[in-house]
């Protein structure tokens, strides 16, 4: 570290239980973040703030005004953009040293493998459920770390797994049958505290996961109701018929 990044990441070092060694490890990491809509704006922000030294972004949309209302990221000027790319924009202008690479087209099975082989841990912030699950089954097979998290109307929910410490459960044993045509924000609604909650708390999973301090739970479901302000938690168990984790 430079001089100019003590003093930026100061308040990190003075963690006793995150200093120099914490925030060099932020500085050495690769992430992958497929999403980058009102998850993917909060939790990439943070990311990029704490020092994450290289962040990979994939998305294909592009911004709406109905965007807006949750995706703080965006500016008005920035409807009709590829989203990667005019996230890219304000991530640089947050911080210029970390590496911000943008990949704004969908990818294939092979693709996506080989981007998962390259990180150390993966960003689920899509709400497309047919590329939760794939993204779920190559971080099993490469035993990448994940965060996974989604909201919609008034709820919201996030968990990880240690791909890198655990062989099960996985995503697919939470929801075995969901499909692409599950509920979406545009459907259903959402309320963008919410949104900006959970991306926060899964940029702070990543973060635990990424300096090796901190505890993070693997399989742990967290459930936010923001109409009541309520947290449960819940365990995840293997689900015996899973067609990810149980066949290997």
């Amino acid at each position: 570290m430079n001089e100019i990044q003590l003093d930026r990441y100061s308040r990190q070092i003075l963690l006793a239980n995150f200093d120099y060694i914490g925030q060099q490890k932020l500085l050495d990491a690769r992430v992958l973040m497929v999403g980058v809509g009102g998850l993917g704006n909060i939790a990439a922000s943070y990311l990029v703030a704490a020092g994450v030294g290289h962040l990979v972004l994939v998305d294909d949309d592009v911004v709406e005004n109905s965007n807006l209302q949750r995706q703080v990221l965006f500016k008005e000027r920035n409807v009709g953009q590829k989203k990667v790319h005019a996230a890219k924009q304000q991530l640089e202008a947050l911080n210029s040293s970390t590496h911000i690479e943008v990949i704004d087209t969908r990818l294939s099975e092979a693709a996506l493998s080989k981007q998962i082989e390259k990180v150390g841990l993966v960003m689920d912030c899509t709400d497309n459920f047919t590329i939760r699950q794939q993204i779920n089954q190559l971080c099993y097979s490469h035993k990448t770390p994940l965060v996974s998290a989604a909201a919609i109307r008034w709820e919201g929910q996030i968990i990880s797994f240690r791909f890198d410490q655990a062989l099960s459960p996985c995503y697919q044993c939470l929801y075995p049958n969901l499909s692409s045509e599950a509920l979406s924000c545009s459907q259903s609604g959402i309320i963008s505290p919410v949104v900006g909650s959970i991306g926060v708390l899964q940029s702070l999973e990543a973060l635990k996961i990424l300096s090796e301090c901190g505890q993070v739970a693997h399989g742990l479901l967290k459930l936010f109701d923001g109409f009541s302000g309520q947290w449960r938690e819940l365990k995840l168990t293997s689900d015996p018929a899973c067609k990810v984790c149980q066949e290997h």
